[in-house]
């Protein structure tokens, strides 16, 4: 039996904003998809199966939606203003913008793997299934993003891997 949409905005909206925030950076893009999100769901609510997983379903809308503010970015201005005030979506989220900024700065298969999987709580196989690639390339590309930000956030530090590489080539 499905659960009633507003119980579904409540378990999974924080889930589907930061898979918005890691795809499209800390701000009103993030906001506007994550809106574009659940209205989309809302409309298409009473035909979804029974069975279908909830989570990973808006995690796939949340996809197509932020690609859709990708697409419209390249369309409009850039505004040169301050941008208004982060909107509040009655959820607890990590408001460190700083993270938000280096999880997009990241490159974008390793931003999708890890929005999708860590912030989304979607598995490899359903991540792999969002970007068109394959489980095990997906958990590759998710553990080299996580090195890249605990390297970001740790100055002076090699990832593991790098100092393994260069000790096989002495």
């Amino acid at each position: 039996m499905k659960i009633p949409f507003e119980r579904a905005v409540e378990q999974h909206g924080a889930t589907v904003l930061r898979v918005c925030r890691a795809v499209l950076g800390s701000g009103p893009d993030a906001d506007d998809a994550w809106s574009e999100t659940f209205l989309a769901a809302l409309r298409s609510w009473d035909v979804l199966a029974d069975d279908t997983n909830v989570q990973a379903w808006l995690v796939r809308v949340a996809k197509r939606k932020a690609i859709d503010v990708t697409r419209a970015r390249g369309r409009s201005p850039i505004p040169t203003e301050t941008l208004p005030d982060v909107a509040d979506h009655s959820v607890t989220l990590v408001e460190d913008s700083d993270l938000w900024d280096r999880v997009s700065a990241l490159p974008e298969r390793q931003r999708l793997a890890v929005a999708y999987h860590y912030f989304g709580g979607v598995s490899h196989v359903e991540t792999a299934e969002l970007t068109g690639s394959t489980p095990s390339a997906v958990r590759r590309a998710a553990a080299d993003g996580i090195d890249k930000l605990r390297a970001s956030f740790e100055p002076g530090t090699q990832r593991k891997r790098d100092i393994h590489e260069r000790d096989e080539q002495h």
